[in-house]
């Protein structure tokens, strides 16, 4: 096959997608206030829609709306609206069919116990399973996300909504990071194998619970330490106790966090982003380095891997790629020829600094390789001499169930080639991805343990560390778009 997957998206913007970003404080007259900035620090994990849930001790108070933070939260009016020392937020990103207002998070309900919302990160791999069997039960779910799965089980449990939600999270499999809010508490929570991220941090006597620790810097707060995998964390007027009431499971951190998804300011598991990204780029260097004149990266997310790969290597660091931050995704009526301008809209070449030069592209990642390709047209139509192009992760041979958007397998590019294939039909000279082992040597590690990774690493390997229930039960093919948004 010689050409390249269709996108579907109108400007061809061929990147995975993380899912969703959390956040929860608890003790703050201004609750709602910073967690509206929290949420605008975490504005990269989710950009379609957003919302924030408060309480002030007697009721709940919510805003929820399809857009970016500041758009929906800039209005002093509605900051003024969510009231109480309590609040949750989430930011979100969907996979298919459109956000529609009730999918957007937090989902909230009302118990026996009282109201509670509930925000998610990730995605539950037997949620359709699930789904299905509550509905024969009498469940009418309100939503199309996984996320209200875990309401409805909550629902058919018994007690407080501490132990309601322990029994809820008993069934469900797959990844999950999740700040609740109930009357008079904030919870969170995070799956036994800790995929997605969870941070504690704390401002002055609040403390706060988060996707990311760069929104921890927004608003001046100390960060404190992860959440640990399996862990629940309740924080009330009492203070804040931790227990563990899930099966102890290998962790198994995203690596692609590292890689792409988190911002490069913050930390995660107790690792720079921005310097494991350098140490990747420098890893990359050493795997398959060749003579250049310059290293450029595909920006935003492909600049600090350049960086490593340039001091690696000797060879100049350069913006040889000028990226426009203020194209929308509805600028224009999406035409055929609009599609094809689709990566112009968002990066232009610096035609001064390549002319005649050997150039070395580097990227995060290869996904259907329709962006890929139009970048290097650009790069050679600039007067680039050679254009190779270096990619700071392993190739993406599989899609992820755990919360982050990916293609179906056929449409993954390096699912369907092998790398001098995938590099004739992006047209570059040559290409070459970090392998497994320099990806966990950048990381601290020895290599790959096949045994027991450190990391989450399925959509390189294969090697899924939960059950994919759903995925089974349908034969091991994908949902339908439109019975189930992911989280």
């Amino acid at each position: 096959m010689d050409r390249l997957p269709t996108s579907t998206n109108p400007f061809d913007d061929d990147k995975l997608r993380e899912e969703c970003g959390v956040f929860g404080i608890f003790g703050h007259s201004d609750a709602g206030a910073l967690a509206a900035l929290g949420l605008h620090a975490l504005q990269h994990r989710g950009q379609e829609a957003a919302g924030i849930v408060t309480n002030d001790g007697r009721q709940f108070h919510t805003h929820r709306a399809v857009g970016l933070v500041g758009d929906n939260f800039g209005d002093q009016k509605v900051i003024a609206s969510l009231k109480g020392e309590a609040a949750i937020g989430h930011v979100r990103y969907s996979t298919s069919g459109g956000t529609i207002l009730r999918n957007i998070q937090p989902l909230f309900a009302e118990f026996e116990f009282g109201g509670f919302a509930l925000g998610h990160n990730g995605n539950l791999t037997n949620a359709d399973t699930l789904r299905k069997n509550l509905v024969k039960r009498g469940s009418i779910f309100q939503s199309t996300t996984d996320t209200e799965v875990i309401i409805h089980l909550m629902a058919q449990a018994q007690g407080d909504f501490v132990t309601r939600l322990i029994a809820a999270l008993n069934q469900v499999e797959g990844a999950y990071s999740l700040t609740c809010i109930a009357r008079d508490a904030v919870v969170a929570v995070r799956d036994p194998r800790g995929v997605r991220p969870l941070v504690l941090g704390r401002l002055d006597d609040s403390w706060i619970v988060t996707s990311e620790t760069c929104a921890l810097d927004i608003i001046g707060a100390e960060y404190v330490r992860d959440v640990e995998a399996g862990e629940m964390i309740v924080i009330d007027p009492t203070g804040i106790r931790s227990m563990k009431p899930f099966r102890s499971e290998p962790k198994r951190f995203c690596v692609f966090e590292y890689i792409y998804f988190a911002r490069p300011d913050s930390v995660a598991e107790g690792i720079s982003v921005y310097e494991a990204r350098k140490r990747i780029g420098a890893e990359l260097a050493r795997e398959s380095g060749l003579p250049a004149d310059l290293v450029v990266p595909v920006p935003d997310s492909g600049v600090p891997a350049a960086l490593g790969y340039a001091q690696e290597s000797g060879i100049p660091f350069d913006l040889g790629i000028i990226r426009n931050h203020y194209v929308g995704r509805t600028f224009i009526e999406p035409t055929d020829q609009i599609r094809h301008l689709g990566v112009k809209l968002k990066h232009n070449a610096n035609r001064a600094g390549l002319a005649g030069k050997r150039v070395i592209l580097v990227d995060d990642s290869i996904v259907r390789g329709t962006t890929s390709k139009k970048i290097v047209e650009m790069v050679r139509a600039a007067g680039a001499r050679e254009v190779h192009m270096r990619i700071s992760s392993p190739p993406t041979t599989h899609s992820c169930f755990y919360g982050i958007d990916t293609p179906e397998r056929s449409q993954l590019l390096a699912a369907r080639h092998d790398v001098p294939e995938m590099a004739r039909l992006i047209g570059v000279d040559s290409l070459a991805f970090i392998s497994m082992d320099g990806l966990y040597r950048a990381m601290g590690e020895q290599g790959r343990d096949a045994k027991a990774p450190r990391f989450c690493d399925a959509c390189f390997t294969g090697d899924y560390p939960t059950r994919l229930t759903d995925l089974d039960e349908r034969g091991g093919k994908p949902a339908q778009a439109s019975l189930l948004e992911i989280a």
